[in-house]
């Protein structure tokens, strides 16, 4: 009995000052295991870096976007910088002359308030249709890739599409004296009607038919309301179904040419969790797909902009 004891006891010691191989891999194998795209934990923390991420971005490149807004739209004050090769920089030199550097960021705050909301959910989409269509890597093809890019901006620029509209709009304003404040806006918008003499006038018909023109486009189209602020939407969304897909396939696929072999070593960065010990054992297992440097994500994701 005694002897029995005392071997239950080294055994016992022995198993507390090293653990069993059978824990090692089980250790390892929980902590290859992807994560659950599907946690709260998980979807909060992707439409948050997603948002910051749309904010930083706008940010840097707000004036750049506030001086296309006017060229796009011929105002009449900086229609006369389109021609010129340095137009662009002579008009940001102006609005910064007459307004400050605020009048650079003009709508800018819309911007942020639009682009947060948008990009938040179009990472927050993409990671989750991405999961639906692409369970395993036996799934992944360039296919999949794209029409979950494009679900995902859909989606996105259906439910912030309004806010679109108020921005373009505060961005147009030049005048000092008549600016407008976002609540002055979106009433603006919202009650705006839409003209029918220029349908009505663009007609082959007689004289005699046009007031019954302008009755048929009177009762087939909304006077006011919230369909105001999806003016455009159509062509905004066709050309976005597109942009988004490729623009998410480019990321996807200049990232895993960044992870090659043969730049692996200077692109990512070194797993902790590599155990040289235990290479027998991470035979036997999946390992997730390396991290990139963020000089490297920051190459894919321009990339992925043009």
């Amino acid at each position: 009995m005694d002897v029995s004891r005392g071997q239950e006891v080294s055994t016992s010691k022995d198993r507390m000052l090293r653990p069993s191989y059978d824990a090692t891999v089980a250790v390892k194998v929980a902590g290859d295991q992807p994560k659950n795209k599907q946690s709260l934990d998980y979807v909060l923390k992707t439409g948050l870096a997603g948002g910051l991420a749309g904010c930083a971005a706008k940010t840097i490149v707000g004036p750049l976007d506030r001086v296309k807004i006017l060229f796009q739209a011929s105002n009449p004050q900086f229609a006369k910088y389109t021609g010129s090769w340095f137009g662009v920089v002579t008009a940001m030199r102006d609005i910064n002359r007459q307004d400050g550097l605020r009048g650079l960021f003009r709508g800018h705050s819309a911007t942020l308030l639009r682009i947060f909301p948008y990009a938040a959910i179009k990472f927050l989409a993409y990671e989750q249709i991405r999961s639906i269509m692409i369970p395993t890597p036996t799934h992944e093809t360039p296919l999949r890739r794209l029409l979950s890019g494009s679900l995902a901006g859909m989606t996105s620029v259906f439910i912030t599409y309004p806010l679109e509209v108020i921005r373009v709009r505060l961005a147009f304003e030049t005048k000092r004296d008549s600016r407008s404040s976002l609540r002055r806006i979106c009433n603006q918008i919202y009650h705006e009607q839409p003209s029918s003499s220029g349908l009505a006038s663009s007609s082959t018909s007689s004289s005699s038919n046009i007031p019954l023109a302008n009755a048929a486009v009177a009762a087939t189209t909304p006077r006011s309301g919230l369909i105001n602020f999806y003016r455009g939407f159509s062509p905004t969304l066709a050309g976005m179904l597109p942009y988004a897909g490729m623009s998410f396939l480019t990321h996807d696929t200049a990232g895993d040419w960044l992870r090659l072999p043969a730049l692996a070593p200077y692109t990512t960065l070194p797993n902790p969790n590599t155990n040289k010990n235990n290479s027998s054992t991470s035979k036997s297992t999946t390992s997730p797909q390396p991290i990139l440097r963020y000089w490297a994500e920051l190459l894919a994701g321009g990339f992925a902009g043009l």
